[in-house]
């Protein structure tokens, strides 16, 4: 007998490891699985990532695409969504827009698609080609998700989408896994620095040039100038892989510093790694809706971030923390002296972005925002399949 429950196709570039990826997990591990079935799409690759969604009624498609455009994947995208027939496409980001267009054209009913990030060519969103190419594929979407009001402004602003068109969707955290030590920053397995005698400063993510933790390696150095008797008890920490790894443990060697950093590589122990922390910094470029800043405040954490994207949607200055300027280590070098220089103000800022994330950003609130959508979709276009699913 056929699942009656609607198909959601969840189409993106690719699925590895980082926000817009964590995001999906968290969705359909949190969807009441009596509403949706999910089936996760990659144009290029479906990684070990894969592990993280806990439904076992999941599957997964891989295509392999070779970079550039896909026009000549059409006819594969086409019968692909015949055969499954999905209710809703929702892609992600450029890199899967162009999937639009096969899904019209097999006829799936809704199509919605999802911008949830800034790319390293377009960090201002002036890019004029990407610009005529959203609003290309514009007639062929339903409907529009943003992860930030920043994001939701360009949809408008620059692809002239109509506002009514746009629901702003911010990714949620869980605020039970992520959650403050209860006794105050804990080890952290394989760390060199002690909690107890060091103020530890730490970032999470993929070392690559949009994250610039280039930019946090020179900070640090600055602060230790700025401060010098800091050296004594502040240390950094650096959580991730990539291209950029080797560069900033060259600029805290250089520094003279390096001893006094710790960068472990790619880990999966994030949670744990966060309630080892005093503090979170983020030296991004451009952002969506961070879910490492999320993950930080529902830790306890006062965050230093970069006024780009949709941080500022995240960080109360002041009050849960502080952004600074992107691509100006001077200005975070200044924060983190100031957050290192008075802990109780730290551990004050923290709390009240634990307090937020619970209220504002948790999984629950996203959740509930995507499905909402969903169920509007389908109420609009398919009011006859609607009505028969919520019977």
């Amino acid at each position: 007998m056929p699942d009656p429950r609607p198909l959601v196709l969840h189409v993106m570039y690719r699925f590895d490891t980082g926000g817009l990826e964590n995001g999906i997990v968290n969705l359909i591990n949190h969807m009441p699985a009596h509403a949706y079935r999910h089936t996760v799409l990659a144009l290029t690759e479906v990684t070990d990532f894969r592990q993280r969604i806990e439904r076992t009624d999941v599957d997964f498609i891989s295509l392999h695409k070779p970079p550039g455009h896909g026009f000549w994947q059409y006819p594969r995208l086409f019968n692909l969504f015949r055969q499954l027939r999905p209710t809703i496409v929702h892609s992600r980001n450029l890199a899967a827009l162009e999937a639009q267009v096969p899904a019209w054209a097999a006829g799936v009913p809704v199509r919605i698609h999802g911008e949830h990030g800034r790319d390293v060519g377009d960090l201002d969103g002036s890019n004029v080609a990407y610009q005529r190419m959203r609003r290309l594929y514009k007639p062929f979407v339903h409907h529009y998700t943003a992860l930030s009001r920043d994001l939701a402004d360009y949809l408008v602003d620059k692809v002239h989408v109509s506002p009514d068109a746009i629901t702003q969707t911010c990714n949620g955290v869980d605020t039970d896994r992520f959650r403050p030590a209860q006794d105050g920053p804990q080890p952290i397995a394989g760390c060199p620095f002690d909690p107890a005698q060091h103020w530890l400063v730490g970032t999470v993510g993929r070392m690559q040039a949009v994250k610039d933790q280039l930019m946090l390696a020179h900070a640090f150095v600055h602060a230790m100038a700025l401060v010098p008797e800091l050296r004594q008890r502040v240390r950094l920490i650096m959580v991730g892989d990539g291209p950029l790894r080797a560069q900033v443990q060259n600029v805290l060697d250089t520094a003279g510093l390096g001893a006094m950093a710790w960068l472990p590589g790619q880990r999966t122990d994030v949670a744990d790694i966060m309630r080892g922390l005093h503090a979170f910094a983020l030296p991004s470029l451009a952002e969506g809706i961070s879910n490492t800043i999320l993950e930080a405040m529902a830790s306890g954490l006062p965050v230093v971030a970069t006024a780009v994207g949709g941080n500022a949607d995240l960080v109360l200055q002041g009050q849960t923390g502080s952004l600074t300027s992107p691509s100006d280590p001077r200005a975070m070098a200044l924060h983190l002296v100031a957050l290192a220089s008075n802990p109780q103000r730290a551990r004050n800022m923290g709390q009240a972005g634990r307090q937020r994330a619970q209220t504002i950003f948790s999984l629950q609130v996203m959740v509930s925002t995507y499905q909402r959508v969903y169920d509007r979709q389908l109420r609009r276009l398919c009011p006859v399949r609607s009505a028969r699913q919520h019977q």
